[in-house]
């Protein structure tokens, strides 16, 4: 998971993309980037490390231009190294640069592609990389000097037929403009937002909402599933739609747990889906255990505040900030190996006595993958006086690896992978556990008046990949590099594509 902005503005839009880097930085703590564009020079300052660290006073006068891309990242197949930081350069046709947020789940094939029969070489472990080149071949087939909007929205048309997977991408076109698209079912998100200034319209584009808002921008749409848009140096927007069958079927866990609260994603509040999760799982736990005996509701911060305080009302119970969580250190999710995830916890939280001790303690937590952080937290509870402890996940058991850039690890690291509830219960060492069910996710996420979504990227509850092309040989594959030991070791990582070389 990345997040992703794309500007062309007035004025120099350097600090507005560093500001909106900073607000999408739980999107990605691993590197940051930053590409710029002044007339016919692009000017680039990308590392590994969080933006504040990334970006000093004298990169940001170096990054000159009215238009610009901007890239933070946390690794899932690929590399943590510092040269697979984005955004990522070519120079033929025009200059282009690129971010993506999402993964590709036919690199191996694309990679192949790009060798044998469109002669380019690919230099990192990205498959950012590979859709960068992609997307230059397909400019380049185009073969005129000068670039049209249906040059451009032709190769995005021929980049949909060749790539697969999930993806949102933000392309800057050496003194052109900014091209923006997104995959054929929308999994990964992309917005749209307008600032109207004395000089005219100035459009950006980022992956949550709360970057357009944070920035003075009004949120104009969402790019559409398969569409792609074109902002040009002048500041006029064109779009087109330029997938075959398009369908809208957005990610689901980016409401559970990556995106801001305050973010609205195709037309729905993460906000208020996280509020009604609350109130399903309240229902379940009224339907499940009538008679409960729960003292207090206690959230896991932060993601699952909000639906630990709806759930706390509608159960009649006490809500609680049982834990104080140190702001310091990044989100235990995206840590890279076991030991590291482990160690983490401990800084991250400490429990406040008085509200666990010898009483019945209600934990709530967003969701449970690798039961690390729950096991951990469980016995934190314990050891501060909790009479018992319950626990609420307000998503479903995640049993199956995500292969469209979330980085759900191996399935056998994955709790719930071969496991039912009761043995999960057993396996963290809570005294009871309440699921959500996969329909209630959906029902708490998908409003009435958002018609346009007809379903939810949701194979990490159910194992159904939306693109119909996800195999049994390359979940084998993303294991092999997603698994704790293959983080842990001390060599570099190997991509799936490194992997497929070495068995072929």
């Amino acid at each position: 998971m990345c997040g992703i902005i794309g500007m062309v503005g007035k004025s120099c839009v350097n600090q507005a993309i560093y500001d909106g880097l900073t607000v999408l930085q739980h999107r990605g703590q691993d590197a940051a980037g930053i590409m710029t564009c002044d007339e016919e020079r692009f000017y680039l300052r990308k590392d590994n490390g969080l933006v504040k660290d990334v970006f000093r006073t004298r990169h940001m006068l170096s990054l000159l231009g009215n238009m610009g891309i901007g890239h933070v990242r946390y690794p899932t197949a690929g590399s943590s190294s510092s040269a697979d930081a984005q955004p990522f350069y070519v120079n033929s046709p025009y200059g282009i640069a690129l971010a993506h947020n999402g993964n590709l789940t036919n690199a191996v094939e694309l990679k192949d592609e790009l060798f044998r029969s469109d002669r380019r070489h690919i230099n990192t472990t990205s498959d950012s990389e590979i859709l960068l080149n992609i997307f230059a071949h397909e400019l380049h087939e185009n073969g005129a000097l000068e670039l049209e909007n249906d040059n451009i929205f032709d190769a995005v048309a021929r980049v949909h037929k060749r790539c697969s997977g999930g993806y949102a991408v933000v392309s800057l076109i050496i003194g052109r403009g900014i091209v923006a698209f997104r995959d054929a079912f929308g999994i990964r998100p992309l917005m749209i937002g307008v600032r109207k200034t004395d000089k005219g319209d100035e459009y950006m584009v980022a992956s949550e909402s709360v970057a357009i808002d944070v920035l003075g921008f009004e949120r104009l749409r969402d790019v559409e599933p398969g569409e792609a848009i074109f902002i040009n140096s002048d500041g006029e927007l064109f779009s087109r739609q330029c997938a075959e069958n398009p369908t809208y079927a957005p990610c689901i866990f980016e409401f559970v747990y990556f995106a801001r609260p305050d973010s609205i994603i195709d037309g729905l509040s993460v906000y208020k889906s996280r509020m009604r999760m609350g109130e399903k799982l309240a229902d379940k736990i009224m339907r499940v255990l009538p008679e409960h005996d729960i003292d207090v509701v206690i959230p896991i911060p932060d993601t699952s505040r909000t639906s630990a305080m709806q759930l706390a009302y509608k159960l009649g119970v006490p809500y609680r900030e049982g834990f104080i969580k140190n702001r310091y250190i990044g989100r235990t999710f995206i840590m890279p190996g076991q030991q590291q995830r482990k160690k983490s916890v401990h800084q991250k939280l400490n429990a406040i006595d008085l509200e666990f001790r010898n009483k019945t303690v209600l934990l709530v937590d967003d969701s449970i993958v690798r039961g690390t952080t729950s096991q951990q937290i469980i016995q934190m509870a314990r050891d501060a006086g909790a009479k018992q402890v319950y626990f609420a996940s307000a998503a479903p058991p995640v049993r199956f690896p995500n292969v469209y850039g979330i980085d759900m690890p191996s399935s056998k690291e994955l709790i719930a992978f071969g496991r039912d509830e009761d043995e999960i219960n057993r396996e963290i060492g809570s005294d009871r556990l309440f699921y959500q069910d996969l329909e209630d996710l959906i029902q708490s996420v998908l409003h009435k008046n958002v018609p346009d979504v007809e379903q939810f990227e949701s194979s990490v509850f159910n194992g159904e990949y939306v693109t119909g092309d996800v195999t049994v040989d390359y979940l084998k594959h993303i294991e092999g590099v997603r698994n704790d030991s293959a983080k842990s070791n001390k060599e570099q990582p190997k991509s799936v594509i490194d992997m497929h070389n070495e068995s072929a």
